[in-house]
């Protein structure tokens, strides 16, 4: 059994909390609900001071990026373009901390859409900020579509984390930011029919990132639940 420490993604607008006017840090229930599945314990660790981060650290045996506010630019030397959507610094610093100090205790990392896109700009990496700065015709924030209904075909890599994927495996998507440049030491290991970066690696220090949301869809699709199956029983 591991103990998988996600991180929360914190709720600082207290006038618009949906939890009574409260500061939060919270996740989705279905990265709860996939991890015990499994018969792994779940933390979620709170956005915090860096101080705190490795003690944080000594509880937990992987760590799960999760989704959320857009990346803030100026971590990869870019002006904030006019389709940028809110962003958090705070938490870019702490995610930023805790991958640091997780690569160095070598433990695992698991990102998911945001938590891909901050990997990639914490290894060197550069995003496009909205995509409408590609030139992708693929719908990639598929709303109003429900979130646990896939919507578009990827192709992986072989001898890859995911070449157990079907070719031409569809999957959800909820984002409107994405690789531009990859990060150094990162292997692209997915792609969507439009040349996109869908999912990433680094074997060497146990690094596995995708840009859909398989927490939203395992209940119904085997392989998206295998993703995390692979990542809590150690085999990345």
């Amino acid at each position: 059994m591991a103990i998988i420490g996600i991180l929360g993604t914190p709720y600082n607008t207290v006038e618009q909390s949906p939890f009574w006017w409260n500061k939060v840090s919270y996740t989705r229930q279905s990265f709860i609900d996939v991890f015990q599945d499994l018969g792994h314990t779940v933390i979620i660790l709170p956005v915090d001071k860096t101080e705190n981060i490795k003690n944080y650290l000594t509880l937990v045996d992987k760590i799960v990026l999760t989704g959320g506010a857009d990346v803030s630019p100026y971590l990869y030397g870019e002006e904030p373009n006019a389709k940028l959507g809110t962003t958090d610094p705070i938490r870019d610093r702490f995610e930023l901390a805790t991958i640091k100090a997780a690569l160095e205790a070598n433990k695992p990392i698991l990102g998911v859409c945001r938590g891909l896109q901050l990997l990639n700009v914490y290894f060197g990496g550069s995003l496009y900020q909205d995509l409408s700065q590609t030139s992708s015709q693929i719908k990639h924030l598929q709303s109003p579509t429900p979130q646990e209904i896939p919507t578009h075909h990827i192709s992986v890599e072989k001898e890859s984390a995911l070449d157990f994927l079907p070719e031409n495996y569809m999957v959800n998507s909820f984002h409107h930011q994405v690789i531009k440049d990859l990060g150094q030491g990162l292997t692209a290991i997915a792609h969507g029919n439009d040349g996109l970066v869908e999912a990433i690696e680094n074997k060497e220090k146990h690094v596995l990132a995708v840009q859909w949301h398989p927490e939203c869809t395992w209940e119904t699709e085997h392989f998206d639940k295998k993703i995390f199956e692979i990542f809590a029983n150690g085999t990345i």
